[in-house]
């Protein structure tokens, strides 16, 4: 919002009003924290024509700011401003006080300490803090305001700072759940680290062990082959961490959609291993997205699915097909293998379904289903389906069975995916 949207002094209270609802609803669809302060102390500032402005989120500790956002300086300025600003003086009094304060000059006020040689020297001040749920968890700090600060002044921003505290909170919300979900997935990484390598690497030591032990023999031949296999796990296990590093750094689904990160990791298979990844999306121009977390929900099961069908299946093609479920039904990921498919119903199999059971809680989460549909010699197939963002919910579709016959009336043709974790 620049300074033409700005309210007049003295301008009716609706016409405030319209100013900070519009600044609101340009931070709606943003989710990341560090956005989202730098543009509401950019429209504070522009919304009561102040000179200068910061937003300032102290840490946890209480003795400074995690986040200190400013406007109307330049970079060499804050530059050579310095480190950020301790809690200390007026700075700190808005983080204790929750009712606004506005003075014609700052350095008059008892609580004022000092400023950095570089720091400009500044008259009008008022700062206003930022309450969610009776608590401060930031302020806003304005200066040199031409002709000062009024009641009006004080209300706009007021006004702005309980919207701001809540959009501030639902930022900290959705980067405290990704923060979770990186754990989450470096854990699962860990887990496929070890699974994946201490196996193999074991099997090379015996193979050396026994390939040293054939060297003093007169025929070479034995020799030679305990190399040849030595070198063929090496080069698997460098391919599994390759992989294995690509999920440390997964593509965002922020920027590059579902698709975008689907096709991201075909690519990535397909080049590391002998496995033939194809990523189709026959969803109709304008299909609705899936709802909530739908879609993050998705991206998990195709990465289960495709690490089962690369580790389990021993299949040569995968094909992962994004599909709409109706008008407005839904969306539906199927990832198929043509590999050995396995019994869902085997005792061996329930024993360890973890990668079923995983995917079956994120799609319940999601309010979705997820459908196994797998046999001997048959390959496997794993659909996941979970409503559209304008759709209900709670309407499942009619295939909604969580572990299917490969005989049933859901086992369509070609290559079946990636199975559970067998």
């Amino acid at each position: 919002m620049g300074p033409s949207a700005r309210p007049t002094v003295g301008a009716p209270a609706s016409a405030a009003l319209r100013a900070v609802t519009d600044v609101v609803l340009g931070l709606a669809g943003e989710p990341a924290l560090e956005p989202v302060l730098e543009r509401l102390v950019h429209a504070v500032r522009d919304l009561v024509g102040a000179r200068y402005a910061a937003l300032g989120i102290p840490d946890e500790e209480g003795s400074g700011f995690d986040r200190f956002i400013t406007s109307g300086m330049s970079d060499e300025l804050i530059e050579a401003i310095g480190p950020l600003p301790r809690t200390h003086g007026l700075l700190a009094a808005m983080l204790t006080d929750p009712e606004p304060y506005r003075t014609d000059d700052i350095r008059a006020d008892p609580r004022f300490e000092w400023w950095p040689e570089a720091h400009p020297r500044m008259r009008s001040f008022l700062g206003v803090p930022l309450l969610f749920k009776g608590d401060i968890v930031g302020a806003f700090y304005l200066t040199d305001k031409e002709g000062g600060f009024d009641d009006g002044d004080v209300e706009l921003v007021r006004g702005l700072a309980a919207h701001a505290a809540v959009v501030i909170e639902n930022a900290r919300l959705f980067e405290a759940s990704r923060e979770r979900s990186v754990a989450e997935e470096r854990s699962r990484l860990a887990r496929d680290l070890h699974d994946a390598l201490t196996q193999r690497l074991f099997s090379l030591n015996l193979i050396l062990e026994a390939a040293a032990a054939m060297a003093a023999g007169p025929d070479p031949a034995p020799t030679l082959e305990a190399i040849h296999q030595a070198r063929a796990l090496v080069d698997a296990s460098l391919a599994e961490l390759r992989t294995l590093i690509f999920g440390l750094r997964p593509p965002a689904l922020e920027t590059d959609g579902l698709v975008g990160a689907l096709r991201k990791q075909a690519e990535l298979l397909t080049r590391a291993h002998a496995l033939a990844v194809t990523v189709m999306d026959l969803r109709p121009p304008g299909s609705p997205p899936p709802a909530d977390d739908g879609e993050r929900e998705l991206w998990r099961v195709a990465e289960e699915a495709l690490s089962n069908a690369l580790r389990h299946s021993g299949a040569g093609a995968v094909t992962v097909t994004l599909e709409a479920d109706g008008p407005g039904g839904g969306t539906v990921l199927s990832v198929a293998d043509d590999g050995v498919g396995f019994d869902p119903d085997a005792r061996s199999i329930a024993a360890r379904r973890l990668g079923l059971v995983s995917m079956r809680e994120r799609m319940e989460a999601a309010g979705g289903t997820l459908e196994v549909v797998s046999a001997p010699g048959l390959g496997t197939t794993v659909r996941a389906w979970v409503p559209s963002g304008d759709g209900a919910a709670g309407e499942v579709p009619a295939r909604s069975a969580t572990i299917a016959d490969a005989a049933g009336p859901t086992a369509g043709p070609g290559p079946a995916a990636p199975g559970a974790e067998r």
